[in-house]
């Protein structure tokens, strides 16, 4: 017992150091954009904004169903394959935007696989970060992104990333809507002491899914808050300068319940 009682005391003070997981050191006020669904206002709006300011953003692509045939609600895949040649990240969302919680390993695999042929057959590099379609996910679902060795995979909760201590298939991000703006300006604020600020952005504007509508307006406002007070905006895949997500993998547990919590 004594030694149990010592082992565990031993496991709660370890600390994970900087140097394991931390190519180099997290500057502060970086943010990482992202976009999902790909309506198709983030080709016609999303991406000569983001041109405008020099910043980068990844996109996390899906054929949403059962509308992605209207090609005036959804970007069609040669319009994907522009943003890429534009220099965006084009990364997995599923083919049909599958709640992944409730997928075998098989069907997971191919709502994944389905992407990465589709880029393969443009040119486009096979995608190695996943977003959550409605941020539905479960152990399995973390278990079947390392079989298929993606290195991120970006969740919900509305709070910092903390490299050092989430793990990198639970990626926490802020949702943006037309009615959260000081949540969002509030959430800047975060990125700082190795925190890294990550936003969930849907289109802009949202025609078919208003309760995840950002504003044109409102797109610009952030972007040229972002530009103005000097932060340095990326993609998931710039997150691979700072962060080696194969010893992070390794070295965190995955907490669910730290994920629901928030």
């Amino acid at each position: 017992m004594r030694f149990l009682i010592l082992l565990l005391g031993f496991l709660s003070s370890y600390t994970i150091s900087p140097a394991q997981i931390l190519k180099k050191p997290i500057p502060d006020k970086l943010v990482v954009l992202t976009f999902d669904d790909a309506p198709a206002s983030q080709y016609s709006v999303v991406a000569p904004m983001l041109q405008e300011f020099g910043f980068g953003a990844t996109f996390f692509v899906c054929e949403f169903q059962p509308n992605y045939a209207d090609s005036t609600l959804y970007m069609n895949w040669r319009q994907i394959q522009v943003l890429d040649k534009m220099g965006f990240e084009i990364a997995n969302h599923t083919h049909t935007h599958a709640n992944v919680s409730k997928l075998t390993q098989a069907e997971f695999n191919q709502q994944l696989t389905y992407i990465e042929a589709k880029c393969d057959s443009l040119g486009i590099a096979k995608p190695t970060n996943f977003a959550y379609p409605g941020y539905g996910l479960n152990a399995s679902a973390l278990e079947f992104l390392g079989a298929k060795e993606y290195s991120f995979a970006r969740a919900g909760g509305s709070r910092a990333y903390d490299p050092l201590n989430d793990h990198p298939y639970l990626v926490p991000s802020w949702a943006t809507d037309e009615t959260n703006k000081q949540d969002i300006l509030s959430a800047f604020d975060q990125a700082k002491d190795g925190k890294i600020v990550i936003l969930t952005i849907h289109g802009v504007p949202d025609i078919e899914h208003p309760w995840v509508n950002t504003t044109p307006e409102l797109f610009r406002e952030y972007l040229q808050y972002l530009n103005d007070n000097d932060f340095t905006v990326i993609s998931m895949r710039g997150l691979e300068d700072y962060i080696d997500a194969e010893e992070a993998k390794r070295l965190i547990l995955p907490d669910l319940a730290k994920r629901l919590a928030n």
